[in-house]
């Protein structure tokens, strides 16, 4: 029988109450299984910012480990009712705390973090949530190992802070891991260059290394549990009676997380669209005893009455705008931009030139730099460098949308009524997506009456 790998979030390990509904969730599946997770809620942001003051402070270290130690007590004392159990876990976790507490006061003595030391440092959060977690499974007479990702290991192309898992390597190894008919617990976020680093998969990587690992056991499905019902029409937050989309395409959905939809890690759907394993959302909020999705993301193309199945947002872009007589015409501009922001490790998110503006379309952290990289070059072709912040990108996502006349015309219509100027449009980059830019103050507007427009 093929495995499910069941994705278990740091909004699912909040309280003693989300723990126990996870234990009820892994009970109901009745069947050997993969469990991935991530941090408990809020403690990579910690690691993050330990790291920063470790380096001016020694006693900040005590600081975080005092604070982890409290953390994962409460958890144990809360779910653990035998003393054994709780002397136990207890100790394992002060045990790999320890660990971590070496690599802190490392980076005190050398008064920097190189990108290897912070990889390992940030795996910590899942660490500690595996090892817990596993605990607590095995105490409710559940058979569970932990499995870390060295152990398999799961190989990567050795990229800190990003890497991409590599299948040709890995495959076999997590297949003899993972093989025996029991639940394994697995640490997210990481896993190890060739020559054994560890090397995070990307902020918010769990779910591409639950895919990961899915993919390397050809597995019956990738089940990610959230504390939501599933993807929507639009975030529930802004909008009436927004609809429940209870299927999706690989590309909708990659979409979708692109655009700011957090249901999914944007790079989750990479290591499955090709071998067809499906993604199943479940509530686990709503669970009920049945582990039936709510959401499922496979490789069938449903084009719906109304084309656009769902629409989202994202504050994260900004626009780098480049002017200059003639400048999206002149050789080498572009070429010189692009290779010096490269240089400095920022991504180019999308690039949309015309005869006298190039557009940079950029991430809101890497907006101020790169402003201040392009200043250096002083090429003489831009004669106005502008950054543009108070951005929203919109994009509304659904199969069909390039082919169906007039879907264009009702979406900027719903937005002139309410009189929102767009800045600028994007159409036919993806066959599924389309997105524009509006006022940050106009976002909320501009979903609700695109949405009234399509679902009501």
């Amino acid at each position: 029988m093929k495995k499910v790998v069941a994705k278990f979030g740091g909004s699912n390990l909040k309280k003693k109450e989300d723990i126990q509904k996870l234990v009820r969730v892994i009970k109901a599946y009745d069947r050997p299984m993969v469990i991935v997770v991530s941090a408990f809620y809020g403690i990579t942001n910690h690691l993050i910012q330990a790291m920063d003051d470790v380096k001016k402070d020694e006693s900040n270290i005590e600081k975080l480990v005092r604070f982890l130690r409290e953390l994962k007590e409460e958890a144990i004392l809360e779910n653990f009712d035998d003393k054994d159990w709780q002397d136990r876990t207890l100790n394992a976790v002060q045990s790999r705390i320890k660990e971590l507490s070496r690599y802190l006061t490392g980076i005190h003595y050398i008064g920097d973090v190189p990108e290897f030391v912070e990889d390992v440092i940030l795996s910590y959060g899942e660490r500690l949530s595996s090892l817990v977690l596993t605990s607590i499974l095995q105490s409710n007479g559940i058979d569970a190992e932990e499995a870390l990702p060295e152990q398999m290991p799961l190989v990567t192309d050795g990229e800190f802070g990003n890497a991409t898992v590599d299948f040709d390597i890995s495959s076999a190894n997590v297949q003899k891991r993972l093989a025996e008919n029991k639940i394994y617990v697995v640490p997210g976020f990481y896993g190890v260059s060739e020559q054994g680093k560890v090397t995070l998969l990307g902020r918010g990587g769990s779910d591409y290394s639950a895919a990961a690992i899915a993919r390397c056991l050809e597995a019956e499905s990738l089940d990610v549990w959230k504390d939501v019902d599933g993807f929507m029409s639009a975030d529930p937050k802004l909008v009436t009676s927004p609809q429940r989309i209870t299927n999706l395409s690989y590309a909708e959905a990659a979409e979708l997380s692109y655009f700011g939809a957090s249901i999914l890690h944007p790079r989750t759907v990479e290591p499955l669209k090709e071998v067809g394993i499906p993604i199943h959302i479940g509530n686990i909020d709503a669970f009920d005893g049945s582990v039936a999705p709510r959401t499922v993301v496979h490789g069938t193309e449903t084009v719906t009455d109304c084309i656009i199945k769902s629409v989202t947002y994202s504050d994260d872009f900004c626009i780098l705008k480049m002017r200059g007589p003639g400048v999206g015409l002149k050789k080498g501009v572009l070429a010189k931009v692009t290779v010096a922001l490269d240089r400095a490790g920022i991504n180019i998110k999308s690039v949309i030139t015309s005869q006298i503006v190039i557009n940079l379309l950029l991430s809101a952290k890497d907006i101020k730099r790169a402003y201040s990289i392009v200043e250096e070059l002083e090429l003489s072709s831009i004669t106005e460098l502008i950054a543009s912040e108070q951005i929203s990108t919109i994009a509304v996502v659904g199969e069909g949308l390039l082919d169906r006349p007039g879907v264009a015309g009702r979406l900027f219509m719903a937005l002139a009524r309410k009189d929102i100027n767009v800045q600028m449009i994007v159409s036919g980059a993806s066959a599924v997506a389309s997105y524009f830019m509006v006022a940050k103050d106009d976002r909320d507007s501009a979903i609700e009456a695109i949405h009234d427009e399509f679902f009501k």
